[in-house]
């Protein structure tokens, strides 16, 4: 492939842009909007009025975990004082793979982590005793098993099976406001870094995008013929990796879980050439399922199904998002399944083809980012006009800033070749 050059994709974000704090309500955010390369404003509660009819909006429903747990290392000293600070933050179940089997342990799980203070922790057992509902005590403790660069394998055990890891997690854990709002997590962060939709954990950050909308909106948007469908993709830390090479095709992705259901397959079906994806989550989501169809032969209900990265751009793909989505729908029914799981580590980049998604709803990315460059990507390489006109106009950036609505130049075609 061509060089990328991550420095194209560089601008300046003065620091009092950054969003430290949401708005409320929520859906009073602004709305950028482009369109046949015109850029217009409005407020997210009206965003119903530039999607398009009869569309189909898909979100991803995952809900944040209090993924970041603070030991303090036993102090052997007589001096009265604690012992180190060592930070451990859980990315992803390791043992076993399954979020839902992993946090509903009731005895122990493994889990990849990034470890604080590291230095300070070079063996043996980190333990916390905690007060849980009923106020019974228990002893929960950490034990590192394994590196691998920065992220480490840890064993977490406790001694009273009455809670799952899930329950010790909120209780415990800490929820992990990404690191560029330089701020520590407060009260209200609890509720306003969660969508009004979330309901599977898993997630390490929110899929920010989501995090306008109300049930107001939402109800607005029914009562238009606007229908929505869940996705679900466990966000990792690595969404907030900054590209470090000079060419952004030698930056690695981080792999990513996704779930679908029957349901949600069958209605993408039903709506291709009008969809419309709530965030980059939800858009890797579904660009993903295109390219899980010649993963299939062979496959049982066991196989782990993988997008690489770079997939996309290997080859030219001759059948149709119709004929995928089917290919999906039949593998279900030949494995006795409905929810389909799969892992995609798919880099959206300039040169990328869409097959999937028509408009993308998301916020203002960071400079120099994987997400900055799927921006790019979904609207012919426009993103610096559009950023431009955010900056000019006050618009708040990331996480907690504004939202835009984009449109791609050929959504809505009337392709039956494409679509049928």
């Amino acid at each position: 492939m061509a060089p990328l050059l991550i420095d194209d994709y560089d601008y300046p974000l003065p620091d009092d842009r950054i969003a430290r704090y949401p708005v409320s309500p929520r859906d009073s955010s602004r709305l950028l909007v482009y369109r046949d390369g015109r850029i217009d404003e409005d407020v997210f509660r009206r965003v119903g009025d530039w999607l398009m009819p009869d569309a189909l909006l898909v979100y991803n429903n995952t809900r944040v975990l209090h993924a970041r747990l603070v030991f303090r290392k036993e102090n052997r000293q007589e001096d009265g004082q604690q012992g180190a600070r060592i930070e451990v933050f859980c990315l992803e179940p390791a043992a076993p793979r399954d979020y839902a089997l992993s946090l509903g342990s009731t005895e122990g799980c493994t889990w990849k982590c990034m470890v604080g203070n590291l230095k300070k922790w070079k063996q043996g057992a980190l333990c916390l005793t905690v007060r849980m509902s009923g106020s019974v005590l228990l002893t929960f403790r950490a034990e590192r098993l394994s590196s691998e660069g920065n992220t480490h394998l840890v064993r977490f055990t406790w001694d009273n099976p009455a809670f799952s890891f899930a329950e010790i997690l909120d209780t415990l854990g800490e929820l992990p406001i990404p690191p560029y709002l330089n701020r520590p997590t407060e009260a209200g962060d609890a509720v306003s870094y969660q969508t009004v939709y979330s309901r599977i954990r898993g997630s390490v950050a929110a899929p920010t995008a989501g995090l306008h909308f109300t049930n107001r909106v939402l109800d607005g948007l029914r009562q238009r013929g606007i229908q929505t469908a869940e996705v679900t993709l466990h966000v990792g830390a690595g969404t907030f990796w900054p590209v470090k090479t000079a060419d952004a095709n030698l930056h690695v992705m981080h792999s990513e879980t996704i779930v679908v259901s029957r349901e949600t397959l069958q209605q993408i079906r039903a709506s291709l050439g009008r969809i419309v994806a709530v965030g980059t989550t939800s858009m890797r989501t579904l660009e993903s399922l295109y390219f899980l169809k010649p993963l299939l032969e062979g496959a049982d209900a066991g196989t782990l199904l993988h997008v690489p990265q770079f997939m996309p751009y290997e080859q030219d793909f001759g059948y149709t998002p119709a004929e995928a989505l089917d290919a999906l729908l039949a593998f279900l029914d030949r494995t006795g399944q409905d929810v389909l799981h799969a892992e995609t580590q798919i880099m959206i980049r300039p040169g990328y083809r869409f097959r999937m998604v028509d408009q993308l709803i998301t916020n203002f990315h960071q400079p120099k980012s994987t997400l900055l460059l799927l921006v790019s990507a979904f609207v012919g390489g426009d993103w610096r006009r559009i950023y431009d006109y955010a900056l000019a106009r006050g618009f708040r950036f990331l996480s907690y800033g504004d939202s835009s609505v984009l449109t791609r130049r050929d959504a809505g075609r009337d392709d039956k070749m494409f679509l049928s």
